[in-house]
């Protein structure tokens, strides 16, 4: 496919401290729609607010774009126990943003990523980095009673969903919220009869990355072609 893209000067890359990292971003305004970013997921790029990028690092291709065959996907004994932990939670889907996700956003980088380069929080980096003129995302309001602990932000397309990202209540970690919120992407992807949920580049030497790879089976682009990884029991 012909791409009208752009190229950003180098920087110090986000996740791997010896690296340097530098992005291929697409100029054509045309090519901003559902179908057509589901066409450019396969290809590797991946959404940050209205923008959609792609790794373009000389000498370095440690990013892999990861998808799920939601219908092939079974949940392992630690998913399992996941999912039971969380039964208890009330799960609802909005279509606009709340003020309450912005303020969820806030302490959840706050408590849980000083470290990164959200910190501080600030109401342009939620906007610029989840929020999309051209394609609003799904959110994924998760509430422990009428408590509000973790929502997701999920894009839809015609054939696939791809997790943007998730916030949740720091002191509610011992929930596994941000796997719960991936097993429960897998399960609206099947009930919207999506073939794929796309979980971003995955990085085997970041930790904070490599989780991704738990989800089984699935595939990575590998050299511009998806292999798949099966579960064990295969």
């Amino acid at each position: 496919m012909a791409l009208k893209v752009g190229l950003t000067p180098e920087q110090k890359c986000s996740y791997l401290a010896e690296q340097r990292e530098r992005l291929m971003v697409l100029l054509d305004p045309n090519r901003l729609s559902p179908t057509s970013y589901e066409e450019l997921l396969k290809a590797g790029f991946r959404r940050s607010g209205d923008d959609l990028y792609r790794p373009h690092c000389q000498g370095c291709q440690a990013c892999c774009s990861l998808r799920i065959p939601v219908d092939e996907f079974t949940p392992d004994r630690r998913q399992r126990r996941i999912l039971r932990r969380n039964q208890d939670l009330s799960f609802t889907l909005s279509h606009q943003d709340k003020p309450e996700y912005y303020d969820l956003f806030c302490r959840y980088i706050s408590l849980r990523h000083k470290d990164g380069t959200m910190y501080p929080p600030s109401r342009k980096q939620y906007d610029g980095f989840l929020l999309c003129s051209w394609m609003p995302p799904l959110f994924m309001e998760f509430h422990s009673g009428h408590r509000l602990i973790a929502v997701a932000i999920t894009d839809a397309m015609p054939n696939s969903l791809s997790a943007m990202y998730t916030l949740f209540e720091p002191e509610e970690e011992s929930r596994s919220l941000g796997a719960y919120a991936i097993l429960s992407q897998i399960a609206l992807a099947r009930r919207m009869r999506k073939q794929w949920l796309y979980l971003g580049y995955q990085i085997e030497a970041c930790r904070k990355m490599n989780y991704k790879t738990q989800y089984l089976p699935h595939e990575q682009l590998i050299e511009q072609e998806w292999k798949k990884t099966p579960c064990p029991a295969e």
